[in-house]
């Protein structure tokens, strides 16, 4: 995570002056440098998330920095807390112009060991959580002012993701949804638009097994991982008057690992075994895992 500041190293500080920005998942990660960087760009920037104590501090982060985030808890796999969301910020800042559907999780395991309950919180988080905030912020804030942006967050890459199967599974079906709401809500004034994000150097990578770590940047065609920043530049793009030539697509930041081919599984990603590691997480196999927070 690049150190909160009250100034962008790409965009003009008024980039986007005075537009009001809900990001979902914005306590940590990809998430809340996307907050930092719109606060940079003039937004006024409202986070969300389950743990207060996570958007606090994150809030505080940039306080110490000289800028200003707000935030408020909440649950939004639940349709009406996320009717209650973007009804506080409208409250607070009288409008919504920009969604950023950052939530996301999942949990590392083989696809024959994922039971039902797990693959029915890794869907209700991460592709019911986008559509209950899309629709609560259509029908709230972007209908009635005839515009205003989505951003789905989703992950690359679109080969398959083996030992992610229900997370795969889930982000494709949230890219979809992208184009297909992007052309629902079009004359509505409403743009949609979806990130494919690819490996990020966060604090969430550290959730997942040594091997996997080491081995994936090596996965990378770029052979480095991403940096945090990097990811929230093309958010705030996308939220700036150019995105809307991008309703409908998914942009894909991800070093070109999109492109790569080779074997599976690659080399350093195995134990000695051969077999792709079980993320070391509280339960049994394919229930809530850490990588859901």
């Amino acid at each position: 995570m690049s150190a909160p500041g009250t100034t962008s190293e790409i965009f003009a500080t008024d980039a986007l002056q005075g537009l009001s920005v809900l990001i979902t998942g914005g306590g940590t990660g990809l998430g809340r440098e996307s907050a930092f960087e719109l606060a940079r760009c003039g937004a006024l920037v409202t986070i969300t998330g389950r743990r207060e104590e996570v958007l606090a501090d994150a809030a505080a982060q940039l306080e110490g920095a000289g800028g200003e985030i707000g935030w408020i808890a909440g649950d939004v796999r639940e349709p009406a807390e996320s009717r209650r969301l973007v009804a506080e910020v409208l409250d607070r800042h009288g409008r919504l112009d920009v969604l950023v559907n950052n939530a996301g999780g999942q949990f590392f395991s083989p696809a024959e060991l994922i039971v039902a309950k797990g693959w029915r919180a890794v869907w209700r988080l991460n592709v019911g959580g986008m559509m209950n905030m899309a629709q609560a912020a259509h029908d709230l804030a972007f209908e009635s002012a005839g515009s205003g942006t989505v951003i789905n967050v989703t992950l690359s890459p679109h080969h398959g993701m083996p030992g992610m199967a229900h997370s795969g599974a889930a982000r494709a079906t949230v890219e979809a949804l992208t184009a297909e709401l992007a052309g629902r809500w079009a004359r509505a004034g409403v743009t949609v638009t979806a990130v494919a994000a690819g490996h990020f150097a966060t604090e969430v990578t550290a959730k997942y097994p040594e091997s996997v770590r080491a081995g994936a940047s090596r996965t990378v065609p770029l052979q480095r991982l991403g940096t945090p920043i990097e990811h929230a530049w093309l958010v705030a793009m996308l939220a700036s008057p150019l995105g809307r030539a991008f309703n409908g697509s998914t942009v894909t930041l991800d070093g070109a690992r999109d492109n790569w081919f080779g074997p599976w599984p690659p080399p350093g990603l195995a134990d000695e075994a051969g077999e792709v590691p079980v993320e070391d997480r509280k339960g049994a196999a394919g229930g809530q895992g850490p990588g859901l927070e």
